[in-house]
């Protein structure tokens, strides 16, 4: 007995066997039902979704003639009747199938409605199916006009067509169109779920899911990729198989890359895609998937917690912590490389190369919030010993010196104000100042923290010489009320930067471990952006105000560095409003360099004459700090 294959074998045969259209089935169905029947259908969608099973089954339901010869027009066909049965095997003779694509002249469509002035033979009505109609001449579609705008009562039309747009619009107006979605994923793996059960086929899920990803949207293709598996893995589905069949690339690969990239790791970068090469997986499927896991990022960074495709995907929680770890802004940009990067690897000599070169590209274009690893290492490189620099255009910051005892540092601060603000502290508080105090820490916990009072300046004194910033370790203190340093009073709206006493400390540790090379990357972001509210023998407490740092892997990685430093402490993350962190602090000090910059300038005799004489205006934001 000849082997069917399983596109052919379960075709369905009524509507309800019917998947992934239910739009289509019920429109028909309520119709057939009603008997409010057009003369015209014209199905539209892509190829392998059910235009042709559609038709077959509607002509079956307009000549079903029951178990008992006696039936009449209806929404289930009885499949074995003799009008049904000839309508599966296509011997059926007043149902017709005419392919347009090779027959696309007016002589063919000329003899097919020779046959409409005769009445059905066998059934109760005639039907002519058209198939690729879009493929007809213009002189075709002319010729069958008048026939299908008043048919004969026993006539119906059906025509199917990939491309709706090339149907004139003179026949599009006579026809009651409906439109055949692509199914999703999930559809079509249950649907091969249950056709390889059927068949007692030993399958595994993750290979049905990479299969109906590459059908995209294709019932017939899932079917036909599932046979291909089938004769590939000796009669078994296996993810192994599936993956070497369709050249496609393992997803540990496309999480490996997006989370190299998203720690600015290119060398990691480049030794994946050798390892792609190595392995002859396919540079194309790469983007392709990392353009899937993207997105699913991407919903889950706009909506967390909206249902997504991903959640019933294995890999659905390491998506979750990828898209913790990368900003919303990398997403997006990393989403519209990969997509259109894919044209550019049949212009390159080695697409291996290309991918590589699209995937580095994103390195480059890097915000100087998130630098690179590279990045770091030659500004670093550049500094001098006593700075530190955050970004690529950041003023470098002045490292404050370190108390070696319990005694406070009795050298007056640097009055520092920014006035450049982030969005949040542009508008005064709803509280007072006093009022960000921490909230009570779970059981267990014994962080002291200490809330932010307004004090005067500490006096000067001769006798007091700070310690230098390259000593031993920072004695654990008793922490007291802390200290609000600025030269003159200003509004609670004004406060951007509350410099503080653990601030200093937080301050030269975190420039100490950047300029050692201890923290790099992500982990380097963290202790910039963080402010230490609290600390005692064996814990610190940091807070954060951004959601993306709260990453446990770059927590444990800065209490590895802070151990290295001589500080084996746990650290606990809180997310709060920061008023003293480093990068504010180099934020605030790059601020006062603009303005003494500007200063200079303006209050220049030779600028203020040119200005006056020529009616000259200085461009702004051209002038730097040296």
């Amino acid at each position: 007995m000849s082997y069917l294959v399983l596109a052919r074998k379960y075709r369905p045969k009524n509507f309800t066997e019917m998947v992934g259209q239910t739009h289509v089935v019920r429109a028909l169905v309520n119709a057939l039902t009603q008997q409010r029947l057009h003369h015209a259908y014209l199905f539209t969608g892509t190829r392998g979704v059910g235009k042709t099973t559609v038709s077959r089954i509607l002509a079956k339901s307009l000549n079903c003639q029951g178990t008992d010869g006696q039936g009449g027009i209806t929404a289930e066909p009885c499949g074995v009747c003799d009008a049904c049965r000839d309508i599966d095997a296509g011997r059926f003779v007043d149902y017709t199938e005419l392919d347009a694509a090779s027959n696309r002249g007016v002589d063919e469509v000329q003899a097919l409605l020779e046959q409409a002035v005769y009445k059905p033979v066998q059934g109760r009505f005639k039907v002519f199916m058209i198939d690729e109609v879009h493929m007809l001449t213009n002189t075709a579609f002319n010729a069958m006009l008048k026939t299908l705008e008043e048919p004969p009562d026993y006539l119906k039309f059906v025509l199917a067509t990939t491309d709706p747009q090339k149907v004139p619009v003179t026949v599009l107006s006579r026809c009651l169109q409906f439109n055949l979605r692509p199914m999703p994923p999930s559809v079509l793996v249950e649907h091969l779920a249950h056709v390889l059960q059927a068949e007692g086929v030993q399958h595994e899920m993750p290979a049905l899911r990479l299969m109906a990803r590459a059908a995209r949207g294709s019932m017939r293709d899932a079917l036909s990729l599932t046979d291909q598996a089938m004769a590939f893995g000796a009669g078994q589905v296996l993810m192994a198989s599936v993956q070497q069949m369709l050249g496609s690339v393992d997803r540990s690969h496309v999480h490996g890359l997006i989370e190299a990239l998203a720690r600015g790791d290119g060398q990691q970068v480049v030794h994946t895609v050798e390892q792609l090469r190595v392995q002859g997986l396919n540079a194309a499927s790469t983007l392709e998937d990392m353009t899937v896991v993207l997105q699913h990022m991407a919903v889950l960074q706009a909506v967390p917690g909206a249902p997504a495709d991903a959640d019933v995907d294995e890999d659905a929680q390491t998506e979750r912590q990828l898209a913790s770890l990368m900003p919303p802004d990398e997403t997006q940009l990393l989403y519209s490389m990969c997509l259109h990067g894919r044209a550019e690897l049949g212009l390159a000599p080695d697409e291996y190369a290309a991918l590589t070169m699209v995937l580095l590209r994103l390195l480059a274009f890097k915000s100087p919030q998130q630098p690179s690893a590279e990045a770091e290492k030659k500004s670093l490189k550049t500094a001098s010993p006593d700075r530190v620099i955050q970004g690529a255009d950041a003023a470098p910051v002045p490292m404050r010196p370190v108390p070696a005892t319990n005694t406070r540092p009795t050298v007056a601060p640097q009055p520092v104000q920014a006035e450049v603000a982030e969005p949040a502290l542009l508008h005064p508080p709803a509280q007072p100042t006093n009022a960000l105090a921490l909230q009570p820490l779970p059981p267990g916990r014994q962080v002291p923290v200490r809330e932010i009072r307004p004090n005067p300046p500490p006096a000067r004194t001769e006798n007091a010489k700070p310690a230098a910033s390259g000593g031993g370790a920072v004695p654990v203190r008793d922490l007291g009320p802390a200290t609000e340093r600025l030269d003159k009073p200003q509004a609670p709206s004004d406060l951007v930067l509350v410099t503080t006493e653990e601030g200093d400390f937080w301050h030269a540790l975190v420039q100490q471990m950047v300029l050692s090379e201890r923290i790099t990357a992500l982990v380097r972001e963290l202790a910039l952006q963080s402010q230490l509210v609290g600390r005692d023998t064996h814990e610190w407490l940091l807070r954060i105000e951004r959601e993306s740092l709260h990453n446990p892997t770059a927590r444990e990685r800065l209490e590895q560095a802070l151990a290295d430093s001589g500080h084996a402490v746990r650290l606990t993350l809180e997310v709060g409003r920061v008023m003293d962190s480093p990068a504010k602090r180099a934020a605030a000090l790059a601020a006062q360099r603009q303005r003494e910059a500007e200063a200079i300038i303006l209050n220049d005799p030779f600028v203020q004459k040119i200005m006056r004489q020529f009616d000259a205006k200085i461009v702004p934001g051209s002038l730097k700090p040296a």
